[in-house]
């Protein structure tokens, strides 16, 4: 069995996290690490027994001591640092959302096929044995009439920005927000399984420093409408749900899914009365950490010499963050990376 020798970019918490999951993954081999300060990035090593540090990305992206990069930077560098690696023949899994924008994700996609490499976002709900139940189960609801996700979690960042201090997680300079942050996770599944919609109207709330706070948005597909709730100001526990004429499916929360569940529609509802379904449980057997499974499959795209993943597709991708720039569009919310 063959491995792949990763290289890091971008030392912060999520680096971590991902780091734990992959290593579940025999092979996977984490040999490099890439930081501006050397200081953070023999830190980083040495909490995870990295052997190489990097101060030049260009210096890891042309080394021979690694295959492919996990690029975990602010938004803003994702593209010009995976097309850098890219072009020294190196894949790359990059961290969501893909790119400050579509156009940005769409020279990234070009350069995968240029220079032959493989490109994958790392979006890691799609790839969990939970939303494949969904896939496996979706034609059960019958014609789907709705989508509805909310992924609202209050940041402790925000306490900060109350105070007058703007953090990364709340700065456009940094192709920051909370669509990009967490409303990416809602939307992203809803393109992997119904594409682009017709029609999308958005509303929400745009901070002082020009980022989203919130935002609430309706897609418009034939037959259906599919709608989303995002904030890093409020919090929610509401599900997600794909509601169909014969049934429903629940997922408990879209960024992390622990439990899905399909309930039958009700039978014998004249007068508004009927029985009540039990929910199935459809809940498959999570083993491994959550972020194994996107590390697993970006690895066996990369040894089996294959540029893309079916599930988190280069056109899947490359929608999701269309519909981003058009809900941006419509909150008012711009990016010095529009410009470029």
């Amino acid at each position: 069995m063959g491995k792949v020798r990763f290289g890091v970019v971008g030392t912060n918490f999520i680096s971590d996290w991902v780091l734990t999951g992959a290593r579940q993954d025999s092979r996977f081999e984490a040999v490099a690490v890439y930081s501006r300060k050397e200081e953070t990035a023999e830190a980083f090593a040495a909490r995870h027994n990295i052997p190489h540090i990097f101060t030049s990305l260009e210096e890891m992206a042309t080394s021979p001591l690694i295959d492919a990069v996990y690029i975990a930077s602010p938004n803003f560098l994702h593209a010009r640092q995976s097309i850098l690696c890219m072009s020294h023949g190196k894949h790359v899994l990059c961290e969501k959302p893909l790119a400050s924008n579509a156009k940005e994700a769409a020279q990234m996609i070009e350069a995968s096929e240029r220079y032959g490499v493989t490109l994958m976002e790392a979006m890691k709900p799609t790839l969990t044995p939970n939303f494949l139940s969904v896939l496996k189960n979706i034609e059960r609801v019958g014609k789907v009439r709705r989508y509805f996700s909310s992924y609202c979690q209050y940041s402790s960042r925000y306490d900060k920005f109350k105070e007058g201090i703007v953090l990364n997680a709340f700065d456009p300079k940094l192709s920051n927000g909370a669509i990009m942050d967490i409303g990416v996770y809602t939307i992203y599944p809803m393109v992997v399984l119904f594409g682009m919609p017709k029609r999308v109207i958005a509303s929400g709330t745009v901070l002082s420093s020009g980022a989203d706070g919130q935002g609430a948005v309706t897609f418009e597909y034939d037959g259906m409408e599919a709608t989303v709730l995002y904030s890093k100001i409020a919090d929610s526990s509401l599900p997600t749900e794909i509601q169909g004429e014969d049934g429903t499916l629940a997922l408990n929360r879209i960024n992390k899914i622990e439990r899905v569940t399909y309930t039958p529609r009700k039978t014998n509802v004249a007068g508004g009365k009927g029985d009540n379904p039990e929910p199935e449980n459809i809940t498959m057997p999570t083993i491994k950490d959550e972020y194994y499974y996107e590390v697993a499959e970006f690895i066996d795209l990369v040894l089996s010499g294959k540029r893309e993943s079916a599930i988190n597709s280069h056109g899947n991708s490359l929608t999701a963050i269309k519909l981003v720039d058009e809900i941006r569009r419509q909150l008012g919310v711009f990016f010095p990376a529009d410009e470029a």
